[in-house]
């Protein structure tokens, strides 16, 4: 592996400012993110498997995706890796703690698949994963800002970007669906 990547991986780690992050970063599997009830996620694991990142919240008019997020899970996981990541950077409507948050997913949707610490998805403080997922220069193909709570991005088996689709694409829809098939 280059230093360089080595390098983006570790400041990606430390959850370091996107402005530190300038080097080329080669696929998601350089980043790590803490998943929401302790432990860590090491994308790296995750090799061999499409990801479909989606930034969450609890009090927001898509929420109902919990359902068809866990239904994706349940039916495409041998596949597709689901992971969601609470944010509270739209409308203010993630505002629980990270406990609140996991038992809100269990009671209300029986979310079972990956959760993470809630992020900044855009901003200052930015999570490396999202600066990854966002910005061209980093993902090698394409640029877009996150607009609003539960778009979603997919990566590839071999960690490349694939295709975001906006928050209105419900996990469910062909448009996503036929990425698994």
């Amino acid at each position: 592996m280059k230093l360089s990547v080595l390098l983006v991986a570790f400041l990606a780690s430390l959850s370091i400012n996107n402005e530190t992050l300038k080097t080329e970063v080669m696929s998601v599997y350089d980043f790590k993110i803490k998943a929401l009830t302790g432990g860590e996620i090491d994308m790296n694991s995750l090799k061999g498997k499409k990801i479909l990142f989606v930034n969450t919240a609890s009090k927001c008019g898509y929420t109902p995706q919990y359902a068809e997020l866990q239904e994706l899970h349940e039916k495409y996981g041998s596949k597709v890796t689901v992971i969601g990541l609470p944010c509270n950077q739209f409308g203010g409507q993630e505002p629980g703690s990270e406990s609140e948050i996991a038992s809100f997913c269990e009671a209300n949707y029986g979310v079972s698949f990956q959760m993470t610490e809630k992020i900044d998805v855009k901003g200052s403080d930015q999570h490396p994963l999202y600066a990854w997922l966002t910005q061209k220069e980093l993902n090698g193909k394409e640029d877009s800002k996150v607009k609003w709570n539960f778009q979603k991005y997919l990566v590839s088996e071999d960690g490349e970007w694939l295709a975001m689709f906006p928050s209105g694409t419900g996990p469910m829809d062909e448009e996503i669906t036929n990425w698994l098939k």
